[in-house]
């Protein structure tokens, strides 16, 4: 098993930055991958960017290139989500999941993280 916990939401104005933090225990040995997603009320769920475990390797969904920059801290077993000059439609809950293998499924979650931008 592999316990992921997010931080670092937050309300932050129109064109700040936000870095947030998700944090894996248990298990990472038997992780494939790391990704990011957010979800806004009455709307799916979005796939942001994902980090491979072993070698960082960086994927992005093509509207969130530029502004959202994933990484990893492999002391820490943490992975970031920086976001650069937020929007309001940014708001929403950001959430980590975590793969064990190479497919479009997440296997664990973590519990969210709002983030709220103000206009």
């Amino acid at each position: 098993q592999v316990q992921l916990v997010e931080s670092g939401g937050g309300l932050v104005q129109a064109g700040d930055s936000l870095r947030l933090s998700c944090g894996a225990s248990g298990r990472t040995d038997t992780l494939y991958a790391v990704g990011w997603f957010r979800q806004a009320p009455g709307t799916e769920r979005t796939f942001i960017a994902a980090i491979t475990w072993s070698d960082t390797t960086t994927y992005y969904a093509d509207s969130m290139k530029g502004r959202f920059t994933i990484s990893r801290d492999n002391a820490k077993n943490t992975v970031y989500l920086q976001m650069n000059t937020l929007k309001p439609e940014d708001a929403a809950v950001y959430y980590c999941a975590a793969a064990k293998s190479n497919s479009d499924s997440y296997d664990y979650w973590g519990q969210g993280t709002q983030v709220t931008v103000s206009s």
